[in-house]
Parts: structure tokens; sequence; C-alpha cells
């Protein structure tokens, strides 16, 4: 059982005061609580602001526009409070959004439970290696079980592995790759408690080949609207495999644009519950490189640092679960009021 801060998945919506400023009489828990579920209970304005890359919002909503249900967000509005995202709004953008002018705010996304990787032993034959990875699930500290289901990409080689965590939290996997395959090679790994509650992580490795360089040497990879933009760092580079993982499928991209030093493909809508992490496999004439993203764009910290304020600061931090793209997360967010 994961227990959460606050009862987020409400059956039923709450009315909220539409003059946000109005709560100022409020105390403080409760005023920071009606304006934590503004955010989350509307889309902003324009209600699709998210998916258009130039639209800054007028006003400062997370919510799935015409969604049916509480808490269940829109992913590309989430994955733009990611910094790394070319298509990112700034804090004072959502400050200016936001329209409390006595408050600052801090936003963290991730999934409900931890998932880690390290790779603990590999062995060469004549034509394939296989690598031994160890696996943890962990929430809050204490370990769960978990089902895992693990791809690993190297070069333009691919393959999945199902497997699973213990009641102490721990696993292992095994895969190989033929020793052709050679480049910077990646262990995606999806670990699942329930259906709608999804972990994973991304572990970068060398097949036959030098340390990897860190992810975004190569290319930078921006997910929104259900297309992947590529900016090519280097001139010359080739692409060898465009894929997207999800804990059920995987599938290749489809190209709909190129030139350069840019590309853009495109991938489906999914019913499954979630993440899915994009691939490019390239090579730059001396280098087989491997670069990836997820969509959502996650874990996500932005906004307000909290980290140097003394005692006497009125923080107040709420916790709630929300939807993205059917699968759940932990979204928690940080008030900051007037003395």
């Amino acid at each position: 059982m994961i227990v959460l801060a606050s009862s987020a998945m409400a059956i039923t919506s709450i009315t909220l005061n539409p003059y946000l400023n109005e709560l100022s009489h409020k105390n403080d828990v409760e005023r920071y609580q009606q304006l934590a579920k503004y955010i989350l209970l509307n889309p902003g304005t324009p209600p699709n602001w998210g998916s258009t890359p130039e639209v800054v919002p007028s006003s400062f909503g997370l919510a799935l526009e015409n969604s049916s249900h509480p808490y269940q967000l829109d992913v590309d509005k989430v994955s733009r409070l990611n910094g790394e995202n070319a298509y990112s709004i700034t804090y004072p953008q959502i400050l200016e959004a936001f329209g409390v002018r006595d408050v600052a705010l801090r936003i963290e996304v991730e999934p409900l439970f931890g998932l880690s990787v390290d790779l603990v032993s590999n062995s060469t034959e004549e034509n394939e290696t296989t690598y031994t990875f160890e696996i943890t699930t962990k929430k809050s500290g204490l370990p769960i079980s978990a089902q895992l289901s693990c791809y690993v990409i190297s070069k333009d080689y691919v393959d999945n592995v199902l497997s699973s965590t213990s009641s102490s939290g721990n696993g292992s996997v095994s895969v190989t790759i033929p020793n052709s395959a050679n480049g910077t090679a990646l262990l995606i790994s999806f670990a699942k408690i329930e259906t709608q509650i999804v972990a994973f992580n991304v572990y970068s490795f060398s097949h036959k080949s030098s340390i990897p360089k860190p992810n975004g040497t190569f290319m930078r990879l921006n997910p929104l609207n259900y297309t992947l933009n590529v900016s090519f760092s280097y001139p010359n580079q080739e692409v060898l495999r465009a894929q997207v993982f999800t804990y059920n499928y995987t599938f290749e991209m489809t190209q709909i644009a190129e030139d350069n030093q840019t590309a853009e493909y495109s991938f489906p809508r999914l019913l499954g519950a979630s993440p899915m992490i994009m691939v490019i496999t390239g090579s730059n004439g001396s280098s087989i490189f491997a670069e990836w993203v997820s969509y959502p764009q996650l874990p996500i910290e932005m906004g307000a640092d909290l980290s140097g304020l003394d005692a006497a600061a009125k923080i107040v931090s709420l916790t709630f679960i929300v939807n993205v793209n059917l699968a759940l997360y932990e979204f928690t967010i940080k008030f900051v009021g007037p003395r």
C-alpha cells in the first residue's frame, strides 16, 4: 500500500474559487490547498497551451483539457515544466500566469516508487556478450516487489527480458548482445506494482566500445504533442534506429521531417499505462551513440529554490497522486508565503 500526503484521487471534483486572490483571508494550509487544486484541476488559458511550443499560458493550469477525471494532467504541460525541454516555460512565466503575487512555489513530479539499476558482471564469448544487472525497487526507502520489463538496445539491436523483484525489493536481469552491435548500449527498465503504477530507469553502458558520453552529447531530444524533435549537435550524424519503449510495447518511430541539423519523428498515443522512453541510436563517424528522453519528461524539479530558507519561512508542502497518460505519479507542490 502506498500512502500519500493527501487524498488527491477523490471521486468527485472540487469546485474552486476562480478569483484566487480572494483566498488570502484563509489560513495558510487551507489557502495553499485550494491554490494547488486550482493548478491541478484547471487546464489554464488557452486550455491547449501545452501542445503548442510558442504559446505561454496567460493563466496557469496543468489539467488535461476536457478531462472527465480529476487530477488528470496534460502530458505536454507537465513536460514543459522540465527545463531540459526546448519548449519549457520559465518560472517567471509561471508566476505571471499564476497571478498570485504574494507566494513563491516549487513543483516536483516523479514516479510513485524508485527503481535503481547496477551492472554487476559481464561475460564475453566468441560472438556475443552477456551482461547481468542488479535491480532494486523501493518506496520511501522500504522494499517493494514489482514486475519488470527490460529492454536492451545497442546500435540496431533490440531485445526484451521479463523478470521481477522479490518482497525484499531485489531482482536481476541478464541480457545478451551480439558483439557486432558494438557501441553505447542502454538497459531500459520498467517496473510495475499495479496497473497504473510504473517506474522506469535508463542505464547507459559501453558494449565493446569506449565509455559512454553523457546523455544529450550528440543530440537533444524534445518530445511535444506526440512528436519528437531532434536537434543534432554535430554535422554528418547518421541515425541508425528511432524507437519508442513502454512497459508492454516497443515500436519504431516514423520520420516526418529532416534537414541538416534537425529531424522530427511522430509516435502514436497508447492506451497502456506507462511512460514512454524514446531512443535514437546513431553514428557520428567515430562513435556509436544512444540518446534518450522520457515522455512525460520526468523527473521534474522546478520553481523557487527553498534550500536556503530559514526556519521562519512559511513553507507548506502538499503531495497529490496525479494521472498522466493513464499512469500515476507523485506531484508535490511547495508554497512559500509572506512571513
